[in-house]
């Protein structure tokens, strides 16, 4: 009995030594998470997403955002994958083939007018696919520095792109994975995330705004006046004013979301006036907010296993939303049968389609 004591003292030291000393490379930042209201009022909980349809991608996993065009008068679909392939989709048929293999991670996705597909690839950068599916960099280097996590992009009414550089703390593919390097510079709060103007004509790349926690998804307003990001790590979605380059301070568009905003797409119009679909990849983490305040605790968190981290409730959600910061509707899922939502789109054949950083399928439901 005495030796089973002693191991256990042992073991529960080791324990303690490992949790407060062991080397991470987490630095966090104190601040103050606001009061999680959950799926309420605007948000309110619903099963609209309940009985949607499940689009298999041909075994590949996370179709992290989806966009359309019409090749030869045929609404087409691509979407991005975790392998780094660019999948084409018969919205009709529902089959699935591989366009193109970008290297890494492709993640947000817009076409050009010419038909060339523009990616946010989290490991490469900036990319460009030609209709043939010929891969370039167009850009992966900012001021000299390297672009660790380009995430989401759009494309301005001059032709600049917009794209986010979710964190210089923790780059994509240094860490092993666009998920791990999220979860890390999310519980760090370092907020060096930024979005990124890439500029075709002169083949320049700037920075156009930082300090964001994790900037995620993207998306230029319908009259090309002002850009919308959202500011993942701090629940929220922000408003920028393109046509004043002086930069001021950006407009608070949507706050205190209860979950962690993920991809920005513009939708349909409603009433005459346009809309964006936001997708939420999770529900908020209680733990985390309770201890936005404790730098300390959240380093020990970052030392846990894995399996012992805590992990965000399985929830399917994305919210439609106007320029001047109207929730008009949300479609969700309690189940979470499609997990992980990162966004939706509209394309004009009745149906809103729903992408994943997980899942192995993209989801479908009729609009509207």
């Amino acid at each position: 009995m005495r030796t089973i004591v002693k191991i256990t003292v042992v073991l529960l030291g080791v324990a303690i030594i490992y949790l407060s000393f062991w080397p991470t490379p987490l630095e966090p930042v104190a601040w103050e998470a606001p009061a999680d209201t959950g799926f309420t009022g605007d948000y309110a909980a619903n099963d609209r997403l309940s009985d949607m349809t499940l689009i298999p991608v041909a075994g590949e996993t996370a179709p992290e955002d989806i966009a359309a065009i019409n090749l030869d008068g045929v609404l087409t679909l691509f979407a991005s994958s975790k392998s780094g392939a660019i999948l084409r989709i018969d919205p009709v048929s529902l089959d699935v083939s591989v366009f193109a293999r970008t290297g890494g991670v492709p993640l947000g996705i817009e076409f050009l007018d010419d038909g060339t597909l523009l990616v946010a690839d989290a490991f490469k950068g900036l990319l460009s696919i030609s209709p043939v599916g010929d891969v370039r960099v167009l850009t992966d280097s900012v001021n000299g520095e390297p672009i660790l996590y380009a995430d989401d992009l759009d494309i301005g009414p001059d032709g600049v792109i917009y794209f986010s550089d979710a964190s210089q703390r923790f780059g994509a593919e240094a860490i092993g994975g666009s998920m791990a390097a999220s979860e890390l510079d999310i519980l760090e709060q370092s907020r060096t995330g930024r979005i990124l103007a890439y500029d075709p004509k002169l083949n320049a790349t700037t920075v156009f705004a930082d300090d964001l926690s994790f900037a995620n998804g993207v998306a230029i307003t319908e009259d090309g006046s002002a850009l919308l990001v959202a500011e993942t790590g701090r629940y929220r979605v922000w408003k920028y004013d393109l046509s004043d380059r002086s930069q001021k301070a950006p407009e608070l568009l949507l706050d205190n979301l209860p979950g962690f905003p993920d991809n920005i797409n513009r939708g349909p119009l409603v009433d005459g006036q346009q809309t964006y679909l936001l997708g939420l990849a999770a529900p908020r983490l209680p733990v985390v907010d309770t201890l936005s305040n404790s730098p300390m605790m959240r380093k020990v968190i970052s030392r846990l296993p894995q399996w012992l981290k805590p992990a965000p409730e399985v929830y399917s959600i994305v919210i439609q939303f106007t320029a001047d910061g109207r929730v008009l509707q949300t479609w969700q899922d309690p189940g979470g049968r499609l997990p992980s939502t990162t966004g939706g789109l509209v394309p004009g054949d009745g149906y809103l389609y729903i992408t994943s950083v997980t899942a192995s399928s993209i989801g479908r439901v009729p609009y509207p």
